[in-house]
């Protein structure tokens, strides 16, 4: 009986500790898994259901935090390209390798497209050591050049991710202290062939201020959890693995978008308080003969003179290289403000408010919007006239395919939705004329009761 005792102790002992389980943070791709068996067609059959899920996913993708935030507009990134062995597997078609290289071109396209005034640095992991692919510069041919000269070699090695951190800081160290020091890397590899302590690594690169990204195509690692949660003050969302390819490159795409300034780091508040940054604005010439521009050395018939030493540069934005002065023209800075205030997530509009609204096309694009039920219809046979028909759409989608901004009261459709908030930064129908401030009111006015003029024909 003591024995017996004894184990059900223990047993007992051993269910009370397995009764606490840990909270599970769900998976990435659990998070993606639909249920589109559960969705109603509304009638137009399967490419009903489709159109939904493809709606839902551009949707997703906008919905972002858009409370204008204190952000790093001039930003140093070094770009860390894993090419080992391990980027020539093919579960990314057609290889990791070179859908990464596929995709770092459209990167840097991205890249100064949203950040004009900005640096790139390319890197590359290969055979245990890190190599210099494009030096840090602002020009995104020079990069892009570089990249596709990767296609002609084959992965080889492992990768070191101690190696590639430090040619990093190499490369960051005399950036200026007004902008940025971002580190991304893509890691294909589930290992890292280090010479030393990488621990101390991360170190220095919490002491230089560097920030590192990582974007996994394989499984998640412990210590590039600790590299992006330690160098950014134990934010642990920068560190993502890819599920598939359209997934890898939203990832990629996402680091076009400058970083927050974090309140925690005083030391760069400090130093960012009230300072005046001085930067020129030069004009384009147009030589009759050719000269020697400051920048390659190279004979060119036309360029930029420096507002300072008078020195010519070949393209814009760049940095002076006889006297450092920032050269940059005033649509470089007009295309980095958008990030400071972005414009405001529409939202997704019922069938009640299509009904009172009465739009029947885009105000962006003019495309036709799906018709407005009968009311019958609408209802679903129910007298609350809560159950619609067509409510049992993909999540994030709207009912109606129609979205409002909330603003100028407009509608637009998916694809207006996607071009105004990526491309544009713009809302048309805020920028209309029609709605200036005042002339909206002085219409109303105008019109009996307060409402539209209808003219008979």
């Amino acid at each position: 009986m003591a024995d017996s005792s004894d184990e059900d102790v223990l047993t007992g002992r051993g269910r009370a500790a397995a009764s606490k389980p840990k909270q599970r943070v769900q998976a990435r791709w659990e998070a993606t898994a639909s249920r589109a068996w559960d969705l109603d067609d509304g009638g137009d059959g399967i490419e009903g259901v489709l159109g939904g899920i493809e709606e839902a996913n551009k949707r997703r993708r906008l919905l972002k935090d858009t409370t204008p935030l204190q952000r790093g507009i001039i930003r140093h990134t070094v770009l860390i390209l894993d090419q080992s062995v391990a980027m020539i597997e093919k579960d990314l078609r057609p290889t990791r390798h070179l859908l990464t290289l596929t995709y770092t071109v459209a990167f840097v396209q991205e890249y100064f497209e949203q950040n004009p005034i900005s640096q790139l640095g390319i890197l590359g992991m290969r055979d245990g050591v890190a190599e210099r692919i494009s030096d840090m510069g602002g020009n995104p041919n020079n990069h892009i050049s570089a990249v596709r000269e990767l296609r002609g070699r084959e992965p080889k090695g492992n990768p070191s991710l101690q190696n590639a951190l430090e040619m990093a800081r190499a490369a960051l160290y005399h950036t200026p202290s007004h902008g940025t020091r971002e580190v991304v890397i893509i890691l294909g590899a589930l290992l890292t062939s280090d010479p030393g302590d990488i621990h101390d690594t991360i170190k220095a690169c919490i002491k230089d201020r560097i920030r590192v990204s990582i974007i996994g195509l394989a499984a998640q690692m412990h210590i590039c959890a600790e590299i992006c949660r330690k160098t950014n003050a134990g934010d642990d969302k920068c560190y993502n693995v890819a599920v598939d390819e359209v997934d890898y490159r939203q990832l990629f795409m996402g680091i076009t978008t400058p970083p927050v300034m974090r309140s925690t780091d005083a030391d760069a508040q400090k130093r960012s308080q009230a300072t005046l940054l001085m930067m020129g604005f030069p004009s384009r010439i147009t030589e009759e003969k050719p000269t020697l521009c400051a920048c390659h050395g190279e004979l060119t018939r036309g360029g930029y003179l420096c507002s300072r030493c008078k020195a010519k540069v070949c393209n814009l934005p760049a940095t002076c290289p006889t006297c450092d002065l920032t050269l940059i023209l005033s649509t470089h800075l007009a295309r980095s403000y958008h990030h400071l205030f972005p414009l405001r997530n529409w939202v997704e509009v019922p069938w009640s408010r299509a009904e009172e609204k009465g739009t029947r096309q885009c105000f962006g694009c003019q495309s036709p919007l799906p018709p407005v039920p009968a009311h019958h219809e609408a209802t679903n046979g129910s007298s609350d006239g809560k159950a619609h028909a067509w409510s049992k759409r993909a999540d994030g989608a709207s009912e109606s395919s129609r979205y409002e901004c909330e603003t100028c009261q407009n509608h637009f459709c998916i694809d207006c939705d996607v071009f105004c908030h990526e491309v544009a930064h713009n809302c048309p129908g805020c920028q209309s004329s029609a709605y200036l401030p005042g002339l909206q009111e002085q219409e109303e006015g105008s019109a009996p009761n307060g409402t539209a003029m209808d003219v008979d024909a």
